[in-house]
C-alpha cells in the first residue's frame, strides 16, 4: 500500500515539537534531570511490574456463544444432560458391606448424539492398585484409605441398558470397560441428541473403607458401628459444552463434577438402625415410633431443638418399631446432584425447624453417638445448622430441600446436597466452623454446579468466602475472631507464601497442587481475593449484588471461571481482567512501597508535601495510605487502581502545614503484601 508523502511530512513536525518540549523540560529542571538516567536503583526497589501486562486487552480468549452469553449469563442455547436415579441398597453392617442395584434415566439434552457413556466409578481409589493410592506419599495423605488393605473398589455384577417405550421396550445386557474410577458403557445405537433418554441398569457392590479419603467411613462408637456413605453408587459423568465428556480420573483431591436431576433412594438397614438421607423420607410411619413421630411435628413448628431420640433412649427397645428383620428407608430428593446417608445403631437425633425467605419450611436434623453430647459439642449442631442454613437463604438464594442433616462421624468434614458429615470430635468454634463450612457448600457447588475437579476455587473458595460473613453475623459474633478476619488474613496469606515460595496459580486444579497448597489456594486465597474485590475495588453494594446475581443465573447449572468473570464485570460495570489475572490466573506477587517523603517549604513553613509509591510487584492494586503528621493529626489517602494502569511509580501531593512524621501503605493489613517493611516511611530522629 503507498504511504502518501503528508503523513511523513506529519510525522517529522510532531518529532520537531516533541524534541522541543522535552529540551524545554530539561532547561526547567536543570542538571538533575540529565543526571536521572545515570541513578540506579537499589535491589530493593527494583520492580518486575508490567502494566501493560497486567492492563492488556483481551482478558477474554473466546467471544461469547449460543451457550454462554458474553454478558456471563447462560445463553438462549444453553442445554444440560438430566441423570435421574432410582437406586435400591441394602447395608450389611457386619461386613462393612452395601449391595445395589441402580437404574439411571439418562436424557441427552446436547446437540450432539452419544455413542458411549461415561460414569464414575469413585469407590476404586479404594483398590490397592488404584492411581490415587499410588500417588500417596510416604509421609501420608488425608486422600486414600488411610493405610487400610482391604478388598475395596466397586464389584459390577450387571450392566444392561433400556431402550423404548411400552411394548416397545427391550432391555439387553451392554459391553462396558472399567478404567479405575472410570466406567466406559458402549451403547447398541446411538442416543439421539436433543431430548434423547435411556435407562441404563447397574447392579453393584463394595466393601466400605474405615477412613475414605476424609469423605467416608466407619466409626466404631460404645453403641455400634456409625457409616457414613457416600461415592456409593456409579454416577453419571458430565457432558457438557465447555469439554464435552468430563472424565479426569478420582484421585482424592479433587472433588466432583455431576449432572442434576431426581433421586429416589430405598436403603435396607438393621432394623436397630436409624439411617438419614439427603432429601424427604417418604415413609416415617414404617421407620419411627409413634412417639417419635409426635416428636417430627412439634420439631417442625419449633425454633428450639427437640429431640426425637435422647441419648437415654439409645438402647432403649422401645426407640425402634418392632420388627425382627431389617427395615426399608424411602427418601426422594429433586433437581439435586448427588446423595448421601448415614446409618447407625448408635445415633442421638435432634431438630428443629428451618424458615425460610419465602414463608416455606426446611428442617435442620442433626445425628450423633453418645461421645458427641454437650452443649459445648453436638449438643448445638441444629442450631448452627438452623442458621447457617436461614443465612445463606436470606444472603443468597433460597435453600431448595426438605432437610439439613449433619452427620457426627469419623469424616472431618464434608458435604452433600441436604447431609453434611462432621467430626464427632469437633466442639464449639470448630464444630460452628465445620457445620457452617459444610453446610455453604450446598450452594457451591450442590446449587451453582461448578466443576470441583478442576477449579477448587470456584467451590471451597466462594463457600470459604460467605462463611467468613455468616460467621461475622452468627449470634453477634460469638466466633467470630481476627484469625478469620480477611483484614488480617491478608498478612497471614503474605506470610504463607513468603514460607512456601512459588506455588502454583489459583486456578490450577486440586490435583496439580501441592497437598499443602491446597489450603492456601482452594480455600483461603480465593476467599481473601473476594473480600479484596468486595472490600477494595468494588464496594459492598456492588460486589454483593453481582455475586448474588451470579448464583442466580447459575443455580442447577454447569458455569465455568469465565461465566463468573463476565457476569461479575457486567453486573458490577467494571473492567475486572487486571484483577482475574493478578490474582487467579497467575501466581504474581503484591509489593506496594513508599519510596520518598519531600516538604514543600516557604519562610520556612511547611506549605504541603509530595509522597512517592512504587509498585515493586506484578499485582496492582488500589493503594490505602495513611499519613501521620508530627502533631499526631492522621490523613487518610485512598488512590484507585488506575494510577498504575500506565506508571510502575506514583507521587501525589499533600495539602499539610506541618511536618510528616509517618506514611503506612494498607494500615489495616487488608492486603497479602509480601514485604511490609516497605510499607512505612518514618522520618529521621
Amino acid at each position: 500500500m503507498r504511504i502518501p508523502f503528508y503523513f511523513f511530512f506529519a510525522f517529522f513536525v510532531s518529532l520537531f515539537f516533541v524534541s522541543a518540549a522535552l529540551s524545554q523540560e530539561r532547561e526547567r529542571r536543570g542538571p538533575r534531570f540529565a543526571m536521572q538516567k545515570k541513578q540506579e536503583t537499589p535491589d530493593s526497589l527494583k520492580s518486575t511490574y508490567k502494566y501493560t501486562e497486567v492492563f492488556a486487552n483481551g482478558f477474554y480468549s473466546n467471544a461469547g456463544s449460543p451457550t454462554r452469553s458474553a454478558s456471563g449469563k447462560p445463553g438462549h442455547d444453553y442445554w444440560q444432560n438430566q441423570a435421574d436415579y432410582n437406586i435400591a441398597v441394602t447395608l450389611d453392617a457386619s461386613q462393612n458391606k452395601i449391595f445395589g442395584n441402580e437404574t439411571i434415566t439418562y436424557t441427552n439434552n446436547s446437540h450432539d448424539s452419544l455413542e458411549f457413556l461415561w460414569l464414575q466409578l469413585d469407590q476404586n481409589l479404594f483398590e490397592d492398585s488404584s492411581r490415587g493410592n499410588a500417588i500417596v506419599p510416604i509421609n501420608g495423605s488425608r486422600n486414600g484409605a488411610r493405610g487400610q488393605s482391604f478388598d475395596g473398589g466397586f464389584k459390577i455384577s450387571s450392566v444392561s441398558v433400556t431402550d423404548g417405550k411400552g411394548r416397545k421396550e427391550k432391555t439387553s445386557a451392554v459391553k462396558y470397560k472399567i478404567y479405575e474410577t472410570r466406567m466406559k458403557v458402549y451403547l447398541p445405537k446411538p442416543l439421539k441428541a436433543e431430548g434423547g433418554k435411556i435407562k441404563l441398569n447397574i447392579g453393584f457392590s463394595f466393601t466400605s473403607p474405615d477412613y475414605g479419603s476424609d469423605r467416608m467411613g466407619v466409626l466404631e462408637t460404645k453403641n455400634g458401628k456409625l457409616f457414613t456413605v457416600a461415592q456409593w453408587y456409579p454416577r453419571m459423568c458430565v457432558y457438557d459444552d465447555l469439554n464435552g465428556w468430563n472424565t479426569l480420573p478420582y484421585l482424592g483431591a479433587g472433588e466432583f463434577y455431576l449432572e442434576y436431576g431426581d433421586f429416589n433412594i430405598d436403603i435396607t438397614a438393621p432394623s436397630d438402625h436409624i439411617v438419614v438421607c439427603s432429601g424427604e423420607l417418604l415413609n416415617p410411619s414404617d421407620v419411627y415410633t409413634s412417639e417419635q413421630e409426635k416428636r417430627w411435628d412439634v420439631a417442625a413448628k419449633s425454633d428450639e431443638t427437640v429431640f426425637i431420640r435422647s441419648a437415654d433412649e439409645v438402647n432403649s427397645l422401645s426407640s425402634r418399631p418392632n420388627n425382627s428383620g431389617p427395615l426399608t428407608w424411602k427418601f426422594r430428593i429433586e433437581n439435586a446432584r448427588d446423595v448421601a446417608w448415614a446409618s447407625s445403631s448408635a445415633f442421638i437425633l435432634d431438630a428443629a425447624r428451618i424458615s425460610l425467605p419465602s414463608g416455606e419450611q426446611s428442617m435442620a436434623i442433626s445425628a450423633y453417638p453418645v461421645e458427641s453430647i454437650g452443649d459445648k459439642a453436638w449438643g448445638r449442631s441444629t442450631e448452627y445448622t438452623k442458621y447457617s442454613v436461614e443465612h445463606y437463604s436470606k444472603k443468597w438464594f433460597e435453600y431448595p430441600y426438605p432437610a439439613a442433616i449433619n452427620v457426627a462421624g469419623i469424616v472431618g468434614g464434608m458435604e452433600y446436597p441436604g447431609v453434611s458429615f462432621c467430626s464427632y470430635k469437633a466442639t464449639e468454634a470448630g464444630l460452628w466452623g465445620v457445620t457452617d463450612h459444610e453446610f455453604g457448600h450446598n450452594w457451591f457447588p450442590m446449587i451453582v454446579g461448578s466443576n470441583e475437579r478442576l477449579y477448587a476455587w470456584m467451590d471451597e473458595g466462594f463457600n470459604s468466602f460467605i462463611n467468613i460473613l455468616s460467621t461475622m453475623e452468627f449470634n453477634d459474633g460469638e466466633y467470630y475472631r481476627g484469625e478469620i478476619d480477611m483484614h488480617q488474613q491478608g498478612k497471614r496469606l503474605a506470610q504463607f507464601e513468603n514460607f512456601m515460595g512459588e506455588m502454583e496459580p489459583m486456578i490450577s486444579a486440586p490435583d496439580n497442587l501441592k497437598e499443602m497448597s491446597l489450603g492456601l489456594l482452594g480455600y483461603q486465597k480465593p476467599a481473601a481475593v473476594l473480600m479484596l474485590l468486595r472490600n477494595s475495588v468494588l464496594g459492598e453494594e456492588r460486589f454483593d449484588e453481582a455475586f448474588k446475581e451470579y448464583v442466580h443465573r447459575w443455580a442447577y447449572k454447569h458455569p465455568g471461571p469465565d461465566d463468573f468473570f463476565r457476569t461479575m464485570e457486567n453486573v458490577s460495570g467494571e473492567d475486572l481482567g487486571w484483577f482475574w489475572r493478578s490474582w487467579i490466573l497467575n501466581n504474581w506477587k503484591l509489593d506496594q512501597a513508599v519510596t520518598g517523603v519531600s516538604h514543600k517549604k516557604n519562610f520556612k513553613k511547611v506549605r504541603g508535601a509530595t509522597i512517592s509509591i512504587k509498585n515493586l510487584g506484578k499485582i496492582p492494586m488500589p493503594v490505602e495510605i495513611e499519613i501521620t503528621t508530627v502533631s499526631g493529626n492522621k490523613i487518610l489517602k485512598k488512590l484507585p487502581v488506575e494510577i498504575w494502569k500506565r506508571n510502575v511509580e506514583w507521587s501525589f501531593m499533600v495539602d499539610v502545614s506541618e511536618e510528616i512524621k509517618s506514611v503506612v501503605i494498607d494500615p489495616d493489613k487488608k492486603y497479602p503484601d509480601i514485604n511490609s517493611e516497605n510499607n512505612v516511611w518514618s522520618a529521621k530522629q
